[in-house]
């Protein structure tokens, strides 16, 4: 996997996927012979329902589609998205929709926000950062200890509970990805922002680029990622089989 992590670009939109490779936290498979790859599948532990396709080349990807069991959206190249939908379309006979995933990137000293709730989590903090529910736990290391060790970590706490999150979800050399969210009750008081201006500036003081990755109906985080200094650099879309009278898998914010 070490191989086709080497492979794909370090890029913001490709940040997570050389992440895992590295890591193994993913299945990846291929067509093709490195360096000579037609098109490589990724595919999440934690998200076996929405693979990531690497390459253009259609019918190679179809392969590699038929290879896997489960998926109900693929995540691929933005210019060749509407091929595929067309595509698996005609060969599922089912209709899909399309879904803009955005990337941004922070070229300039992040702008800072504080927040009296809101500071940097250490290694001593890792029972607190255990202790919490999933989704504010983060993710992206294997474990909380992992996850302090090795990347970074910013939190809103209240009454001892950790109500917002913002921390590196995966990294390479060049870029992290920053993923942040806020209980729905703790929202709108500045917690994410403060929380991801920490992670952002620990990344720059080391020599890396955040990343922020969202959907292109996701206003806040959108909003968020602006208020921060972030720019678009580049999409991607998922392509999502939707349903019809026959059954399919069912799939599984700031």
């Amino acid at each position: 996997m070490s191989m086709l992590a080497e492979f794909l670009s370090d890029s913001p939109a490709a940040v997570l996927a050389v992440h895992a490779l590295k890591r193994l936290y993913c299945k990846a498979t291929v067509v093709g012979e490195l360096p000579e790859v037609k098109a490589a599948l990724i595919q999440f532990i934690n998200m076996p329902h929405e693979p990531r396709i690497f390459g253009t080349n259609l019918d190679a990807i179809w392969v590699l589609l038929q290879s896997i069991k489960g998926w109900d959206c693929v995540n691929v190249p933005a210019e060749i998205a509407s091929t595929i939908g067309s595509f698996v379309q005609k060969q599922l006979k089912r209709p899909v929709r399309y879904y803009s995933d955005f990337y941004y990137a922070l070229s300039v000293p992040v702008r800072r926000f504080e927040h009296e709730l809101v500071r940097r989590l250490t290694i001593e903090d890792v029972e607190l950062l255990e202790a919490a529910p999933k989704e504010f736990r983060g993710h992206g290391y294997g474990t909380a200890i992992g996850l302090l060790e090795d990347g970074l970590v910013s939190c809103g706490i209240a009454l001892d509970e950790i109500v917002s999150i913002a921390h590196t979800g995966g990294h390479t050399e060049k870029y992290a990805d920053i993923g942040v969210i806020t209980r729905e009750d703790w929202r709108n008081k500045g917690l994410a922002s403060a929380a991801a201006s920490i992670v952002a500036e620990g990344l720059q003081e080391r020599g890396i680029t955040p990343v922020w990755s969202t959907g292109d109906d996701n206003l806040p985080s959108v909003r968020t990622a602006q208020k921060l200094g972030f720019t678009k650099v580049s999409q991607r879309e998922y392509v999502i089989v939707e349903e019809n009278k026959s059954s399919f898998v069912d799939s599984g914010e700031v």
